[in-house]
C-alpha cells in the first residue's frame, strides 16, 4: 500500500510504540531481550506514574526490554525493527519517546502504576546505531508528559520533531508552548492525537476560561473551531500539521477514537464510509493548505 499510495504523490505517516505486547512474536521469539522469569512471565512491566490524567497513574503491563542485551548486540532487534516501519510508512511517530531517556519500571505483581522507579534508557546511542545502519529516520518523537532537559536534548540531538496539540494550548495565557505563535519549524501539530476528544467534543466539555481563550485567539464558535483549529495549525510554521478525520468532519465526543488508560468499550471502534464524506471535504482541506503553504494553489 506504501508504493501504492507514494505513486500518487501521497505519503503515509506511522506509527510504533515503544513496547511491545507479552504475547507477540516479537517477545516469545527473543524472550532473553526482556525480563522474563524462568516461565516467561514478565518481572517488571511498563507504565508511566500517577500524574494529571489519573491518581494511579498507567499501569500498561508491557514487558520491558534488557537494554543490555540489546546493546551487546549492537541494537539489531531494534535496527530490524525500524527498518519494517520504513517500508511500511515514509514517516513515523514513536510513542512514548522519552522512555528512551528513562522509563518508569513497575513489579509485575503491582495492579497499580503507583509502585515503580524510573530506569535509564539506552539514550541518543540506539538511535546513532540505527541511524547508521539505515541512513536518517524519518522520526517524529511523541514527546508529550514529563519533558525534562534530558528528553529535550535526546529529541534535538537525534533531528527528530516533536509534537504540539492544539487543544492543550488554551489552560494558560499567550506564552503557552503550545499556541501556534510559540511554534518552531521543527515541530509537528495536531489538532488533536487518537488520545484525545474530538476538536468539537473538546469545546463542548471545556473549562470556560479555555473556550474564552480560544474563541478569542482562533476567532470561533460553536459552529466552526474544528475548522479554525485546522487552519491554526495549517498557518503555523510546524514541518508538519495533522488532524484527524473527525476534526475535519466537525464530529463530537461520541466519535471519539481512544479514551487513555482504559479498555473495551468504544475505544478504537469508530468507522466511518466514504459516503460519510462530503463532497467538497477534499477541495476544502486543498484550499486551507494551499493557502498555508502546505500543498500548490490549483484554480
Amino acid at each position: 500500500w506504501k508504493a501504492h499510495a507514494n505513486a500518487r504523490g501521497v505519503a503515509l505517516v506511522g506509527d510504533l510504540p515503544i513496547f511491545v505486547a507479552h504475547d507477540s512474536v516479537d517477545c516469545w521469539t527473543r524472550p532473553d531481550l526482556y525480563w522474563l522469569d524462568a516461565a516467561g512471565l514478565p518481572t517488571v512491566v511498563a507504565g508511566v506514574p500517577p500524574d494529571d490524567l489519573g491518581p494511579e497513574g498507567q499501569r500498561w503491563g508491557n514487558p520491558l526490554y534488557r537494554w543490555d542485551r540489546m546493546a551487546a548486540e549492537g541494537y539489531a532487534w531494534w535496527t530490524a525493527r525500524v527498518r519494517r516501519a520504513m517500508s511500511h510508512a515514509d514517516v513515523f511517530r514513536i510513542d512514548h519517546f522519552l522512555g528512551f531517556n528513562a522509563y518508569w519500571e513497575i513489579p509485575a505483581e503491582s495492579p497499580t502504576a503507583r509502585i515503580g522507579r524510573w530506569v535509564p534508557g539506552p539514550g541518543r546511542a540506539l538511535f546513532e546505531t540505527i541511524s547508521r545502519a539505515l541512513g536518517p529516520l524519518p522520526i517524529i518523537a511523541e514527546d508529550l508528559g514529563l519533558i525534562t532537559p534530558a528528553v529535550r536534548a535526546l529529541r534535538d540531538g537525534c533531528g527528530f520533531p516533536g509534537m504540539k496539540i492544539l487543544q492543550f494550548a488554551f489552560g494558560g495565557d499567550g506564552s503557552h508552548e503550545f499556541l501556534p505563535h510559540n511554534y518552531t519549524p521543527d515541530v509537528v501539530v495536531y489538532t488533536g492525537t487518537h488520545d484525545n476528544d474530538t476538536a468539537r467534543g473538546w469545546w463542548d466539555n471545556a473549562p470556560a476560561h479555555e473556550r474564552a481563550l480560544c474563541a478569542t485567539y482562533l476567532n470561533c464558535g460553536d459552529d466552526d473551531v474544528h475548522l479554525a483549529m485546522i487552519r491554526a495549525a495549517s498557518n503555523s510554521v510546524a514541518r508538519m500539521a495533522v488532524f484527524p478525520l473527525q476534526d475535519v468532519l466537525g464530529l463530537s465526543s461520541p466519535h471519539r477514537m481512544n479514551l487513555p488508560g482504559t479498555l473495551g468499550g468504544s475505544n478504537w471502534a469508530w468507522r466511518f464510509a466514504c459516503t460519510d464524506l462530503p463532497a467538497d471535504t477534499a477541495a476544502a482541506l486543498a484550499r486551507i493548505s494551499a493557502a498555508a503553504g502546505r500543498a500548490p494553489a490549483r484554480s
